[in-house]
């Protein structure tokens, strides 16, 4: 129940960045840091969530690759790759 409800957060937080964010460079910026929107997007899916203090730490997962999402709040947030 718990991670249905991190999914439906999740995905609404995804939905909102997307609509607020503007896309990547196309022009090889090779960072790891990518929105959550863009990981939905290209697959990922959430395995966990866990809090720490006041911030919500997202785990995703597509085939062998993984990011952590740090959510301070809505509005402010980071994610990067952890393999």
């Amino acid at each position: 129940m718990i991670r249905t409800l991190l999914t439906i957060a999740a995905m609404l937080f995804a939905a909102n960045v997307q609509a607020q964010s503007t896309a990547l460079s196309s022009s090889g910026n090779s960072s790891s840091s990518v929105s959550m929107a863009e990981l939905i997007q290209q697959g990922y899916e959430i395995k966990t969530a866990v809090s720490n203090g006041s911030k919500l730490i997202v785990f995703m997962q597509k085939d062998n690759s993984a990011y952590a999402c740090e959510f301070a709040s809505l509005t402010n947030s980071r994610c990067g790759s952890i393999n």
